[in-house]
């Protein structure tokens, strides 16, 4: 950005004052009023008191590699100490937020991949549900045969996810040699960014990125295309394999969401994290009869759950019962209700501020995962080793008799709950879609006939730099007035399931042609895919379709969009749909402003290489426009109506 750009998009940024006045939810703006009142800080008064922001930050121009520095590049100092020209600088930064998401997801993606191979060699006592998907990724690792059980097979499986994920020995990548189009393997085999594992591609990335290592810029873009295929296909459809196959595909349900959904008369337990293995044993324990007397002998009603982030999507769609509340940005809201009494945190998106919001009121948080501790929170998880997996149902009978033991605890008088309460359907996956639609290839035709103009994937966390949800709901409305079928999954679903998008209703926000289809059969405009992981399914439905018309994905009308994303998570979902094929579309841009040659990779190169470039627009309705325009270039170079 020119220095005139860069003040104008910082001047950008709401404030909270905007986001009370245009948020989409009622409950979001009661909620932030209540927190004024109570003088109790949220993310947006902290968002508010880092104004101005740094400007070699947004722009990736600060060097803090080595201690030299920090180096911050400009026009009057154009090289770092060590002679890093700017090229260089916002290349490292870039590349080390891609393998930060790979770790991240993969962090989490390893505690089911082990769980799944516990219980697969019968170490720990928990059934195998997807006997099913375990036989299809069997087959397509070439590792069926009817004399198998299911833990054998799962055994096996489980051993070749692991190994794709750690591998340290160069070999076959056997997820991707499964799994992925032969049309991409052969274009990343000639890039040369075919990655050894998701560790092996992390550790290279710290390694090239260090001290007067890598000063090629391009080499450094070659691994961050590295980090993104490993993140899409070891941290992102390794984790959702793994955990389709011990917890069970999706099932299509209806969920209460919003606030409303809180009832005082019950013990009220958030599920704050990604997760799942510990929010499963959770959910489970609460329904056993001696656990149901105590909250009972404690004046309750009952327990119920709600989910925060992506553990509580995790597990709603797989055992019902769990009204989502809120994205990571959301935490503090809900816990400013005054009705949970206890707050059950894992991993990732866990902010620390949540423990002062928490001190506030009568609610005790619990931390699950050695990767999260939060000072004074109680810890009740897993260890380092992952030596008490085995203990998960011990430990989540501790942790639900804690959430009781709060209940007495509460005082009315501190209880706000706003009344907004929306009904949603969730649990789509590209089985039972295909189902609904009497068959994938039922869906494809409704695709080239323009009764579904296209297939959008929108996602992302959120990002206070624009209106709090009110981001996604815009691009949501341009994108069904145009026609285009909308999944979506993680943070950015929260908004969509609390605001209505996610049922029948909806079907009225879609431009005629798509509501005749979606009345057809029976399916809301919004299709909820679950939890962040669940991009694994996004990616999966543009597959499955390709296929079937014989073309590569880059050539259909699909499209990735993450307005609000805001962590390095969101940077390596971005790039792993690109490198699809399939092109990204953000209101928030990346920190690479300051280099014109990484700005253009994004922006251009990526296109002539991978079919798909990164697209950036301020505005979410020109983002939607852009996109759209973008879906019917498509159609019309594949000859299909529009």
């Amino acid at each position: 950005m020119t220095p005139e750009e860069l003040k104008a998009y910082r001047k950008s940024f709401p404030s909270k004052a905007e986001v009370l006045a245009y948020t989409p939810d009622p409950a979001v703006r009661s909620m932030l009023q209540r927190m004024q009142e109570l003088g109790i800080e949220t993310v947006f008064d902290r968002f508010d008191a880092q104004k101005a922001h740094c400007g070699h930050g947004l722009e990736g121009t600060c060097c803090r590699v080595c201690h030299m520095g920090p180096c911050t590049i400009s026009p009057r100092s154009p090289r770092g100490v060590c002679g890093a020209d700017v090229d260089v600088v916002v290349a490292r930064n870039i590349l080390r937020w891609v393998a930060a998401g790979v770790a991240s997801h993969g962090a989490r993606g390893r505690e089911v991949l082990l769980t799944l191979k516990a219980a697969a060699e019968q170490r720990i006592d928990l059934p195998i549900k997807g006997e099913a998907k375990a036989r299809a990724i069997a087959k397509a690792f070439g590792i069926d045969s009817p004399e198998k059980s299911l833990h054998r097979l799962a055994g096996e499986i489980a051993d070749i996810l692991l190994d794709d994920l750690c591998r340290t020995v160069p070999g076959p990548h056997r997820t991707l040699q499964a799994l992925a189009p032969p049309e991409r393997l052969a274009l990343w085999a000639e890039l040369d960014i075919l990655p050894v594992g998701a560790y092996h591609e992390v550790f290279e990335a710290l390694h090239r990125t260090g001290t007067g290592t890598d000063g090629d810029w391009e080499n450094l873009m070659r691994q961050l295309q590295r980090c993104g295929l490993a993140f899409a296909w070891n941290s992102v459809l390794g984790s959702s394999i793994a955990m389709d196959i011990l917890y069970g595909p999706p099932q299509r349900d209806h969920v209460s969401a919003n606030l409303g959904a809180l009832d005082p008369d019950y013990v009220n337990i958030a599920i704050h994290g990604h997760s799942p293995v510990m929010p499963m044993a959770i959910v489970e324990v609460a329904e056993e009869p001696d656990i149901v007397e105590l909250a009972s002998n404690a004046g309750a009603k009952g327990i119920r759950f709600f989910g925060i982030c992506c553990s509580g999507l995790s597990a709603l769609y797989r055992h019902g019962g769990i009204s989502p509340l809120a994205n990571a940005v959301g935490a503090e809201l809900v816990l400013g209700t005054g009705a949970i009494d206890l707050w059950v945190a894992d991993v990732q998106d866990v902010y620390p501020s949540i423990m002062e919001v928490a001190d506030c009121f009568h609610t005790r948080v619990v931390t699950t995962s050695d990767s999260c501790r939060l000072p004074g929170a109680d810890h009740i998880g897993f260890d380092h080793q992952h030596a008490n997996l085995g203990q998960a149902r011990e430990l989540a009978r501790r942790i639900v008799r804690l959430g009781i033991g709060q209940f007495p605890l509460r005082k009315a008088a501190n209880v706000f709950v706003p009344r907004q309460q929306m009904q949603a359907e969730i649990g789509f996956s590209v089985e039972n879609l295909g189902v609904a639609c009497g068959g994938l290839p039922k869906l494809l035709e409704k695709l080239i006939a323009g009764e579904i103009r296209g297939i959008v994937n929108l996602v992302g966390c959120n990002n206070p730099k624009v209106l709090y949800e009110k981001t996604i709901c815009d691009v949501a409305d341009a994108l069904l007035s145009a026609g285009v079928l909308i999944l979506t999954n993680g943070c950015a679903s929260f908004s969509l399931l609390k605001l209505g998008y996610c049922t029948s209703d909806a079907r009225e926000k879609a431009a005629p042609v798509l509501r005749r289809v979606l009345e057809a059969h029976d399916l809301p405009p919004v299709l909820h895919m679950g939890e962040c992981l669940d991009n694994a399914r996004a990616s999966g439905l543009f597959r499955a379709l390709a296929d079937l018309a014989g073309r590569p994905i880059k050539a259909l009308p699909f499209a990735f969009a993450s307005p609000e994303w805001s962590n390095e998570k969101g940077v390596g979902a971005a790039l792993g749909f690109r490198l699809l094929g399939v092109p990204s579309y953000h209101c928030v841009p990346p920190p690479i402003g300051g280099s014109e040659a990484v700005s253009r990779f994004f922006y251009e190169d990526t296109e002539k290489t991978l079919g798909a470039a990164m697209t950036i627009r301020l505005n979410p309705t020109e983002l939607a426009s852009a996109l759209i325009d973008d879906l019917n270039s498509r159609r019309l170079a594949q000859g299909w109506i529009c």
